[in-house]
């Protein structure tokens, strides 16, 4: 079960202006399951996104690649579950151009206007017949309120759908956000098996909707880390249609602050659902590095500290064997790193206690402290570094039995 999530309700997923959802069952790997979504953009609407930077990346991240080379224009994306159409070599990319060509053929648009994704097992061919045999199910089903329906139907070993929506007020005009998810296991993006997708009704310039993408994905999407595997079908699109009226498109812009941050936190809404349901995962971790001499190298120590299987099984255990975070810091690649000036707390529930310091164990603590709160369900590892005034958040979980029982029957 995950830690403390559960789906919005479908009356929490509010209809952006211009987008339509459809889901439908392919058998693409297995039967009586929706594993086919649509979703329909109306004319004039814009899309950027981040992927992932696994050299062997899948055929349709490729191909979303080079449609979205041009002007950004879009009018469908069609995602898949049960096979990830990644290691395929060209007959996954002939399998993904021809699924933008039936449904462009099927909307009347144009197939570069159309964005493959894909996601499940790896290796295996997409039986790009059924998938196009169930599209005109799919788009039957097209309605503004399928969001909560299109989260389900894109899941793989998700125990949960993942939705997050918000709307704000700019000049009288409403702007509503919306996004889906999915992903459990393989987790550790790195973007410039995760999907998301945000959808806007704002107008956002091409340039800006670029900018907006990256900018939220830096902080949501590339912070989470559940097994430290970088998929290679990582994903994350916005998606601007312009219903609203409202246009935007340069940082000068009175509305672009708001709109900046409803969409970052629909992001880290679906980034932190997605740590929450870590295959097996128990205990939702917060790792905050501060006082570092760049964000970058806080982010190295805290990947490490949330990469680390010893770090991840004993706060399963709820053992406070607390030199491993100590070695993970070490490790980290910091190589002028002062071991004494570095600091280390755990909390929970408003309590925090200092466990490191000096280079050892902080006088003042006791193992009942930290072990007593590592039995909390939400927990955070604060680290002080001592060499300036930057820091980073990393969002991960624990590693329990379930975990590698997941992952060894995944294909069954």
């Amino acid at each position: 079960m995950p830690v403390n999530y559960a789906t919005p309700a479908p009356q929490a997923l509010f209809p952006v202006a211009g987008v339509r959802l459809g889901t439908a069952e392919a058998g693409i790997r297995k039967k009586d399951r929706r594993d086919l979504t649509l979703i329909e953009f109306a004319p004039g609407s814009h899309a950027a996104g981040v992927f992932t930077q696994n050299r062997c990346c899948a055929a349709p991240v490729t191909v979303c690649r080079e449609h979205l080379a041009g002007d950004g224009g879009i009018r469908a994306l069609v995602i898949n579950t049960g096979i990830a159409n990644a290691a395929t070599g060209e007959q996954g990319m002939r399998a993904a151009r021809d699924t933008c060509d039936a449904v462009a053929r099927m909307l009347g648009c144009e197939a570069h206007e159309v964005l493959p994704f894909s996601t499940g097992v790896i290796l295996e061919h997409l039986p790009v017949d059924r998938l196009i045999a169930g599209l005109p199910a799919a788009q039957a089903d097209l309605a503004p309120d399928h969001w909560h329906a299109a989260a389900h139907a894109i899941m793989t070993t998700d125990t949960v759908a993942k939705a997050s929506s918000r709307r704000i007020s700019l000049d009288g005009k409403t702007i509503t956000i919306t996004g889906i998810s999915k992903g459990a296991g393989m987790i550790r993006p790195n973007m410039a098996t995760m999907l998301g997708f945000v959808a806007t009704d704002a107008g956002l310039s091409p340039a800006m909707l670029q900018k907006l993408a990256k900018d939220a994905a830096d902080v949501s999407f590339n912070c989470i880390t559940v097994d430290g595997d970088t998929s290679t079908n990582d994903s994350f699109l916005v998606i601007a249609t312009g219903a609203a009226g409202c246009m935007i498109d340069s940082e000068s812009s009175p509305h672009w602050p708001a709109v900046r941050d409803a969409v970052i936190g629909v992001a880290q809404e679906l980034a932190q659902a997605i740590v929450r349901d870590g295959e097996g995962a128990t205990k939702f971790i917060t790792v905050k590095v501060g006082a570092g001499g760049t964000a970058a190298e806080c982010r190295l120590v805290a990947y490490a500290i949330g990469h680390s299987p010893l770090v991840k099984t004993a706060f399963f255990a709820s053992d406070p064997n607390l030199g491993r975070i100590l070695a993970a810091i070490g490790y980290a690649g910091i190589a002028d790193l002062d071991a004494a000036g570095v600091r280390v707390w755990l909390g929970s529930g408003g309590e925090e206690v200092l466990v490191s310091e000096h280079g050892g164990r902080a006088a003042g603590y006791r193992e009942e402290d930290g072990s007593r709160i590592m039995q909390a369900a939400e927990i955070t590892v604060r680290v002080d570094l001592g060499r300036g005034a930057a820091e980073a958040t990393v969002w991960t979980c624990d590693f329990s039995y379930d975990y590698v029982r997941i992952n060894a029957d995944y294909r069954s």
